[in-house]
């Protein structure tokens, strides 16, 4: 069953006509997670981007910028320019998944019936702009 956020969401997309997402259920699931997957271009590439709705508190923006981004020879310098970026932005935070893909993840706090479907792209918008200015210099970061 649809959690009452990602009915929201979904709502809000087609009010707003906007048909960028596809829509995954998370079967068996205690919190009714669903998933609506899109993407952000930045230089050309495309970075696979969630908007993860459930029944807690929390809707999760979530953008996969690089794939085995932390390497043994970028190590130290790529995590002093990760935590550089996340003592400037409130908004997001970078981590490093197990598999060493570099993850950007921001959080809405809401009640769980509740969802801002503004606030959801104003959060995207920022993380969109945000890419824009500074992947070149995290890819520089990472292939160093």
């Amino acid at each position: 069953m649809m959690n009452k956020k990602a009915q929201i969401f979904q709502e809000y997309l087609q009010e707003k006509n906007i048909t960028c997402f596809q829509v995954q259920e998370v079967p068996n699931d205690e919190l009714n997670t669903v998933v609506f997957r899109s993407s952000i271009e930045v230089e050309g590439q495309q970075l696979p981007t969630l908007v993860i709705t459930d029944s807690s508190i929390y809707t999760m923006i979530r953008v996969r910028v690089a794939n085995a981004a932390l390497k043994e020879g970028n190590e130290t310098e790529l995590l002093k320019a990760i935590g550089k970026l996340n003592s400037h932005y409130k908004i997001f935070k970078y981590y490093f998944a197990e598999d060493g893909a570099l993850i950007l993840d921001s959080y809405l706090l809401e009640k769980p019936e509740e969802l801002d479907g503004d606030m959801v792209y104003t959060v995207l918008d920022i993380i969109v702009k945000h890419l824009l200015a500074e992947y070149k210099n995290i890819m520089k970061a990472i292939w160093a």
